[in-house]
């Protein structure tokens, strides 16, 4: 089994940052890609940031340059750094990764538990 372990939400005044954090755990053999969505109130969940093993990265739209997705493969972590937040990047984000659980299978596509983020004055 595999958890995908996310931390790092809140609340944050427009402009403000915040770093999110998600840790995978459990029986893997390799991740390949990991990356962040979202799912506002009423909206459907959308590509925030991915990554590649090899670091290759793709941004949504409505982020790019504002905010940064970085891993740490021996730790099978990946970060999402969020700068001049705007109230409408508020949103509950997800963690995913796609994870080879041995040499043999393919990459299953794992979720983490969602990390509240509220940007508001």
């Amino acid at each position: 089994q595999v958890q995908l372990a996310e931390s790092g939400g809140g609340l944050v005044q427009p402009g403000g940052s915040l770093r999110l954090s998600c840790a995978a755990s459990g029986s893997i053999f390799s991740i390949n890609a990991m990356g962040w969505y979202r799912q506002a109130p009423g909206k459907q969940r959308e590509l925030v940031a991915s990554i590649t093993s090899g670091g290759s990265t793709d941004y949504g739209d409505s982020v790019k340059g504002r905010f940064t997705i970085s891993r740490d493969n021996a730790k099978n972590t990946v970060y999402l750094q969020m700068n001049s937040l705007k109230p409408e990047d508020t949103a509950v984000y997800y963690c995913n990764a796609q994870v080879r659980l041995r040499l043999w299978t393919r990459p299953e596509d794992y979720w983490g538990q969602g990390s509240q983020v509220t940007v508001s004055s």
